[in-house]
Protein backbone atom coordinates (compact mmCIF):
# COMPACT_ATOMS: atom_id res chain seq x y z
CA UNK A 1 0.00 0.00 0.00
CA UNK A 2 2.65 2.19 1.28
CA UNK A 3 4.81 1.82 -2.04
CA UNK A 4 1.55 2.23 -4.26
CA UNK A 5 0.66 5.34 -2.45
CA UNK A 6 4.32 6.71 -3.01
CA UNK A 7 4.34 5.82 -6.45
CA UNK A 8 1.16 7.69 -7.42
CA UNK A 9 2.52 11.01 -5.51
CA UNK A 10 5.26 10.74 -7.73
CA UNK A 11 3.44 10.45 -10.72
CA UNK A 12 0.98 13.12 -10.16
CA UNK A 13 4.02 15.40 -8.79
CA UNK A 14 5.81 14.73 -12.58
CA UNK A 15 2.95 15.83 -14.00
CA UNK A 16 2.27 19.06 -12.32
CA UNK A 17 6.09 20.05 -12.79
CA UNK A 18 5.49 19.14 -16.84
CA UNK A 19 2.36 21.01 -16.94
CA UNK A 20 3.78 24.35 -15.56
CA UNK A 21 5.65 27.05 -16.97
CA UNK A 22 8.63 26.66 -18.21
CA UNK A 23 11.70 28.84 -17.18
CA UNK A 24 12.65 32.09 -19.47
CA UNK A 25 14.68 30.35 -22.51
CA UNK A 26 18.49 31.77 -22.59
CA UNK A 27 19.54 34.31 -24.82
CA UNK A 28 22.16 32.24 -26.90
CA UNK A 29 23.51 33.55 -30.48
CA UNK A 30 26.60 33.80 -32.04
CA UNK A 31 28.07 33.91 -35.44
CA UNK A 32 30.41 31.33 -37.40
CA UNK A 33 32.32 30.96 -40.69
CA UNK A 34 32.74 27.70 -42.18
CA UNK A 35 33.46 26.95 -45.91
CA UNK A 36 32.64 30.18 -46.50
CA UNK A 37 29.48 30.26 -45.28
CA UNK A 38 28.64 32.97 -42.39
CA UNK A 39 26.04 31.59 -40.42
CA UNK A 40 24.10 32.76 -37.83
CA UNK A 41 23.13 30.24 -34.80
CA UNK A 42 20.42 30.68 -31.67
CA UNK A 43 19.48 27.91 -29.43
CA UNK A 44 15.94 27.27 -30.59
CA UNK A 45 14.53 25.37 -27.85
CA UNK A 46 15.81 24.37 -24.10
CA UNK A 47 15.09 21.11 -22.71
CA UNK A 48 11.21 20.20 -22.23
CA UNK A 49 9.27 17.70 -20.69
CA UNK A 50 6.55 16.15 -23.55
CA UNK A 51 2.73 15.58 -22.87
CA UNK A 52 3.78 11.69 -22.91
CA UNK A 53 6.60 12.75 -20.10
CA UNK A 54 9.12 12.17 -21.93
CA UNK A 55 12.36 14.17 -22.17
CA UNK A 56 13.41 16.10 -25.39
CA UNK A 57 17.04 17.79 -25.34
CA UNK A 58 17.78 21.11 -26.61
CA UNK A 59 17.99 22.35 -30.10
CA UNK A 60 20.23 24.87 -32.08
CA UNK A 61 18.76 26.54 -35.38
CA UNK A 62 21.57 27.31 -37.25
CA UNK A 63 21.05 29.39 -41.02
CA UNK A 64 23.47 30.88 -43.35
CA UNK A 65 23.50 34.98 -43.09
CA UNK A 66 22.06 37.55 -45.69
CA UNK A 67 20.54 34.93 -47.68
CA UNK A 68 17.64 32.61 -47.52
CA UNK A 69 18.57 28.90 -48.12
CA UNK A 70 18.14 25.46 -46.36
CA UNK A 71 18.50 25.98 -42.29
CA UNK A 72 20.27 23.38 -40.00
CA UNK A 73 18.87 22.11 -36.62
CA UNK A 74 20.82 20.62 -34.81
CA UNK A 75 18.84 18.04 -32.53
CA UNK A 76 20.60 17.17 -28.70
CA UNK A 77 20.26 14.82 -26.82
CA UNK A 78 19.00 15.61 -22.75
CA UNK A 79 21.26 15.54 -20.42
CA UNK A 80 21.12 12.58 -18.02
CA UNK A 81 21.17 14.43 -14.21
CA UNK A 82 19.81 11.18 -12.03
CA UNK A 83 19.55 7.86 -11.39
CA UNK A 84 17.17 5.96 -13.83
CA UNK A 85 13.51 5.19 -11.89
CA UNK A 86 13.83 9.03 -10.49
CA UNK A 87 11.98 11.92 -10.89
CA UNK A 88 14.25 15.28 -12.17
CA UNK A 89 12.59 18.34 -10.64
CA UNK A 90 14.57 20.80 -12.67
CA UNK A 91 16.51 20.17 -15.88
CA UNK A 92 20.40 21.33 -16.27
CA UNK A 93 20.76 23.76 -18.53
CA UNK A 94 23.78 22.49 -20.19
CA UNK A 95 26.20 25.16 -21.99
CA UNK A 96 26.11 25.85 -25.38
CA UNK A 97 29.67 26.61 -27.16
CA UNK A 98 30.61 27.75 -30.36
CA UNK A 99 33.74 25.40 -31.15
CA UNK A 100 30.88 23.01 -30.44
CA UNK A 101 28.41 23.49 -32.62
CA UNK A 102 30.97 24.38 -35.39
CA UNK A 103 32.13 20.76 -35.14
CA UNK A 104 28.82 19.78 -35.34
CA UNK A 105 27.65 21.67 -38.56
CA UNK A 106 30.55 19.94 -39.83
CA UNK A 107 29.34 16.88 -38.65
CA UNK A 108 25.93 18.02 -40.75
CA UNK A 109 28.04 18.53 -43.79
CA UNK A 110 29.11 15.43 -44.24
CA UNK A 111 25.99 13.71 -43.20
CA UNK A 112 24.32 15.57 -45.97
CA UNK A 113 23.50 19.19 -45.16
CA UNK A 114 24.50 21.43 -48.27
CA UNK A 115 23.50 24.93 -46.51
CA UNK A 116 23.76 27.01 -50.20
CA UNK A 117 20.91 24.76 -51.28
CA UNK A 118 17.14 25.82 -51.23
CA UNK A 119 14.42 23.32 -49.60
CA UNK A 120 13.08 22.12 -45.98
CA UNK A 121 15.44 22.50 -43.21
CA UNK A 122 18.20 19.69 -42.46
CA UNK A 123 17.40 17.93 -38.91
CA UNK A 124 20.41 16.63 -37.53
CA UNK A 125 20.56 14.53 -34.44
CA UNK A 126 23.84 14.82 -32.38
CA UNK A 127 24.78 12.19 -29.95
CA UNK A 128 26.97 14.27 -27.67
CA UNK A 129 25.84 17.42 -25.71
CA UNK A 130 27.04 21.13 -27.31
CA UNK A 131 29.00 21.67 -24.04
Amino acid sequence: MRGSLLTLIAVIAFEEMCSRMPRAKRSVEFAVNIDGFPMICHLHREEQCLPDQEWRGISVHVRVEGIVRRELFLEYPTTVSQKSGWMRIEPPRPAVTAAKVEEHIRQAMAAGWNPDSRGKPFVYHVEELPS
